[in-house]
């Protein structure tokens, strides 16, 4: 898998590194400076902007992907293909904050009044934080498409995470009042965007002379379709992935939005593994079915599979498994959230499981029936939030975003199963589960003592000495094997 490998690896060291300082972000800093309430502002604004980040893009991230490796010739600039691909998005998101900015009374009506007056006072802001996110996604499609995504990875995993701890620690100290927190934490997420414009033209590859070129290379009319299909697909993922936090915020309160954010992002750590693999398999994805080599996108479909049950079972136990020990962590009033942790982990599994299904379906010629998936599970998000969130509040939230992750990943495999002949699952994947309960039921066993750290740690410690034993004696994955055999050689040196 070459240049997955590579790039792969990079981005899972990365992301490692990220989920590292997450936890510090999550877990240390974040929970002990600012009250839920707080949390539950930064949250609702960062939804809002991804919301309108994606209407304003039209969907050309992803067309960027799938169209580029036509576009692909360094030495003509790629025919003009980033001023196409900016300049589109740019003049929708003048129309977009139109719209946002004469919609604040309709906005603010659905929150408490409380609520509603602290988010009055940084709503313009949310719309600057939107302007850089279509950026930010713009540049990081333009990476993909030259395989260039380490760096991208580097920037949102690391640097901002390091930006946004230094932010909460000026807070803390009193050099920063939470509103210069909320304009810091708007600043570095901004200033992501405009470090990888820097990068692109560090490697010499920002190419910003527009070309009637760019309307040439591929049907315009095709482009500007398969867009119009993508901004519904994301615009509907967008609003699976957020309108929680939004919803959550409206229906019960920020201080709800915070600690459910809170326990969403400890459920976060579970995927970045399988988004740093994501990163590299979309644009690789679309250069399989450009060339038409279907058996190796099938070798891929089990592979990345098979990696992300190994890698996603071992993070949910773990994660699950230590609750205790995280929650010991924050103030008392966010373990209302640990229900919500477990339920979310157990919808973000499933997704990873289940493999690149989405990323087969947007990428395939039958682009347009993965817009159907999602519009019919964005609809049912909503309506299942209205329900449960009020009857169950937090937990409510995470049964929703559970049952959708299940839903849309039951969906798409199956498409792509009919349609393409692919499947994801393998033998081995069932044996992986089953490594996984073993390992998982022996550290669950381990009686809780005194100290939280030191039952996290034998907890922790059983479970990944098991788990790996049990992996390399059954060979259930051929790749861990691989490189364990490679490290006992040059040790062996």
């Amino acid at each position: 898998m070459g240049i997955v490998q590579r790039q792969g690896l990079r981005n899972t060291i990365i992301s490692y590194f990220g989920l590292g300082l997450g936890f510090v972000n999550t877990v240390l800093v974040l929970p002990k400076l600012l009250e839920p309430a707080q949390i539950g502002l930064t949250s609702v604004l960062v939804a809002l902007a991804t919301v309108f980040a994606q209407v304003s893009a039209f969907g050309f991230a992803n067309m960027g992907v799938r169209v580029f490796p036509y576009f692909r010739q360094r030495e003509a600039g790629h025919h003009g293909f980033l001023p196409f691909l900016l300049g589109v998005p740019l003049l929708g998101f003048a129309l977009v904050a139109l719209v946002y900015l004469v919609g604040k009374p309709l906005v603010l009506g659905f929150y408490k009044p409380d609520d509603a007056q602290l988010l009055s006072e940084y709503y313009v802001w949310g719309l600057v934080l939107a302007l850089f996110t279509l950026l930010l996604n713009l540049q990081d499609a333009y990476l993909k498409g030259l395989f260039h995504t380490a760096f991208s990875s580097f920037t949102q995993e690391i640097v901002l995470r390091l930006l946004i701890t230094g932010g909460a620690v000026l807070f803390g100290s009193g050099y920063l009042s939470f509103q210069g927190y909320v304009l810091w934490y708007v600043g570095v997420n901004s200033g992501i965007a405009l470090l990888l414009t820097v990068y692109t033209a560090a490697i010499g590859e920002l190419h910003l002379r527009p070309t009637r070129a760019a309307l040439q290379v591929r049907p315009l009319g095709e482009m500007l379709s398969f867009a119009g299909f993508a901004l519904l697909g994301n615009v509907s993922g967008v609003i699976i992935q957020q309108i929680d936090a939004i919803m959550v915020g409206a229906k019960v309160n920020f201080d709800g939005a915070g600690i459910y954010g809170t326990a969403f992002y400890i459920s976060t750590a579970l995927v970045l593994p399988f988004r740093a693999l994501y990163k590299v398999a979309f644009p690789l994805l679309a250069q399989y079915w450009k060339d038409q080599d279907l058996p190796r996108m099938a070798d891929f479909y089990q592979r990345t599979t098979r990696l992300n049950t190994a890698l996603g079972c071992y993070l949910a136990l773990g994660i699950g498994l230590n609750l205790d020990f995280i929650y010991a962590q924050m103030k008392p009033a966010y373990a209302a959230g640990a229900t919500a942790v477990l339920i979310l982990l157990a919808g973000r599994l499933f997704d990873g499981i289940t493999g690149v299904n989405g990323l087969i379906v947007v990428t395939s010629p039958r682009y347009r029936y993965d817009l159907l998936f999602n519009v019919s599970l964005a609809v049912a998000t909503i309506l299942m939030n209205l329900f449960f969130i009020p009857r169950l509040g937090l937990t409510g939230a995470a049964v929703a975003a559970a049952t959708a992750l299940f839903v849309i990943n039951v969906a798409r495999t199956w498409f792509v199963w009919r349609s393409f002949g692919l499947q994801p699952f393998d033998r081995r994947v069932p044996l992986l589960l089953g490594i996984a309960a073993v390992a998982g039921l022996a550290a669950w066993l381990v009686p809780a003592v005194e100290s939280v750290l030191v039952t996290m740690l034998l907890r922790s410690a059983l479970l990944t000495v098991l788990y790996g034993l049990l992996i390399l004696l059954t060979g259930a994955l051929p790749e861990a094997t691989a490189l364990w055999q490679q490290a006992t050689k040059r040790l062996r040196r």
